[in-house]
């Protein structure tokens, strides 16, 4: 049981790590992404801001000869033909391409920048195809774009975002591999750890369960000889009210011992498997509890396919059916109790079903567990001590099945699903 719940835990962590992984990484991609996308949206407004056809016009027909000992502020170029960005060394580490356009299309000034990446015509066919989209900002390929109405012209600004676009990739592919590292050594980590959170707990349950076992062998022999030598010291006085209190507190201690031992055995004790007929097994404790149906005024209607075999204990499998019907029997306020079997899939599924009240579902996911009672009032009734249903949840585990419990239209449903192999 307890190396389900540390396997539980462990892909629960590693879920949780994985969950935070990606939001992790997904919030500093979008985080970067949108202060890159800013950053050049805002030197790409700052450059079209700046930019005056004029200047631009002078620029083209300046000579491209700089005299020595000038540096493209002298005579042989004057400052009004500098490119229209500030003198800030991330935007003259950027590349800037614009093409101003006439109010009747046709091309006034393109400006290929200083490396000529793109040819003047590969500039005016984008910048054309840009405006015939009607789209003030937006991206092209490996340009980032912003289209300016100005008095008499139409500009259209590019931006190269080659690097940029280089970055935002070589971050991913950090953040992957460093990511990736880390979440492997955390996988180890809280596998690391989960073995130990968990290895007190199981050493407590196998102590705890071996306690169950050992006492209730140990008791089993005392409660035998007080209820031999009550039995003979009845026949020698008589009927005693003090003797019969003793026999009916030792039947009641007889019985607890007697499912501490099935529960210490359905939990822990190695049992043979076999081929079992599960349709016969079913028929024949139906028919075992036809009687006591009857004698607590109720009937019992079965509907249970032929042919249904399985891997598992004869024994185990026949206490299963016996507590569940059992159990409906004693709490159905009703006429009915309703059992079925079916083979759907690749499971044999066992349900009975009674009349009763809705269990709530804060208690209902206590039902299972050992000595728990819904109605607290009916303390060992009936030399019932809220084991039956942990005896019949420890068979069902055994077989590597499922049981659970349903309520809907005033109908109580126990359903135990188990593997047919």
């Amino acid at each position: 049981m307890f190396s389900k719940s540390r396997n539980k835990i462990i892909v629960s962590i590693m879920g949780s790590l994985i969950l935070l992984f990606a939001i992790t990484l997904s919030v500093i991609m979008l985080a970067s992404y949108r202060e890159m996308r800013q950053q050049n949206t805002k030197m790409l407004e700052r450059y079209a801001e700046l930019y005056s056809l004029e200047q631009q016009a002078d620029r083209q027909n300046e000579p491209e000869i700089i005299p020595d000992g000038q540096n493209g502020t002298g005579p042989g170029r004057p400052d009004q033909g500098k490119p229209p960005i500030d003198e800030r060394r991330d935007y003259q580490l950027s590349t800037f391409y614009s093409v101003a356009f006439a109010d009747d299309g046709s091309v006034l000034a393109v400006d290929n920048g200083e490396k000529k990446i793109y040819s003047e015509e590969e500039l005016e066919s984008i910048a054309k195809e840009i405006l015939s989209k009607e789209r003030s900002s937006g991206r092209s390929d490996d340009l980032s774009y912003i289209v300016s109405r100005r008095s008499g012209y139409t500009l259209v600004a590019f931006m190269d975002i080659t690097v940029t676009e280089s970055s935002l990739s070589m971050l991913l592919h950090n953040i992957l591999i460093i990511g990736g590292a880390a979440l492997v050594l955390l996988f180890f980590i809280s596998l690391f750890l989960s073995r130990q959170i968990i290895r007190p707990l199981e050493e407590n349950d196998r102590q705890q369960k071996q306690f169950i076992s050992d006492a209730s062998h140990e008791l089993k022999t005392p409660v035998s000889v007080i209820s031999a030598n009550a039995e003979l010291l009845s026949r020698q006085i008589g009927e005693n009210e003090w003797l019969s209190n003793i026999q009916y507190e030792n039947d009641r201690m007889g019985g607890l011992v007697k499912q501490l031992l099935d529960l210490s055995r359905a939990e822990n004790a190695e049992v043979q498997m076999e081929q079992v007929d599960f349709s016969r097994l079913v028929t024949g404790e139906t028919l075992a509890f036809e009687s006591l149906a009857f004698d607590n005024g109720k009937t019992l209607q079965c509907g249970i396919e032929d042919g249904i075999f399985l891997s598992g204990n004869n024994s185990q499998l026949t206490q299963l059916v016996s507590i569940l019907l059992d159990n409906a029997i004693r709490h159905s306020s009703g006429e009915a109790v309703e059992l079925s079997l079916e083979h759907k899939g690749n499971e044999a599924v066992l349900s009975v079903e009674n009349d009763g009240e809705a269990i709530p579902p804060e208690k209902q996911k206590h039902l299972f567990e050992r000595f728990y009672r819904v109605d607290e009032a009916r303390d060992g009734e009936g030399h019932h001590y809220g084991l039956g249903l942990a005896i019949a949840k420890a068979i069902v585990e055994k077989h590597h099945g499922s049981i659970g419990v349903s309520c809907q239209e005033g109908k109580v449903k126990f359903t135990a699903a188990i593997p047919i192999k």
